[in-house]
């Protein structure tokens, strides 16, 4: 009874996992959109900054910088709310239940690595885009409307 409860939780984990990883890859996708659209959208900032002297590394930074801020804002919020729906859901186990030692909580070492995880998927989905921000001509960028 309990091999047999323990490969059905083994095969809810994984598909969990799968779950998880689909969204983790989708999300990278459209922060890259989201960082395209950014760099589209900024086109004669970008020649601006390299007419005054910004180097293609520097367009880049700026563009890295942002998905870093963005991320790590998506990570906190991302906790918090965890955080915030853990009260609920201890009152209604302890409710349910009628027991007082089971609580659902978040570590603060799984928080941590969430929030830097979060920020890991968020730069790799805005490296490409920062890196075609790097490469376009000031010239070009500056007639851009």
């Amino acid at each position: 009874m309990t091999s047999s409860l323990t490969s059905i939780i083994d095969v809810i984990s994984y598909i969990l996992i799968a779950f998880v990883s689909v969204s983790l890859v989708v999300s990278c996708i459209m922060i890259g959109i989201i960082t395209h659209i950014s760099v589209m959208e900024r086109t004669k900032e970008i020649g601006i900054l390299r007419a005054l002297g910004a180097s293609k590394q520097n367009i880049s930074q700026v563009f890295n910088a942002e998905t870093i801020i963005i991320g790590f804002c998506a990570g906190l919020i991302g906790v918090g709310t965890s955080l915030l729906l853990t009260i609920p859901i201890n009152a209604l186990i302890h409710r349910l239940l009628d027991i007082s030692a089971m609580s659902a909580f978040l570590p603060p070492v799984s928080a941590v690595i969430l929030v830097a995880l979060s920020i890991i998927v968020t730069v790799m989905g805005g490296l490409y885009p920062a890196k075609i921000a790097s490469t376009k001509d000031p010239v070009i960028a500056l007639r851009t409307e």
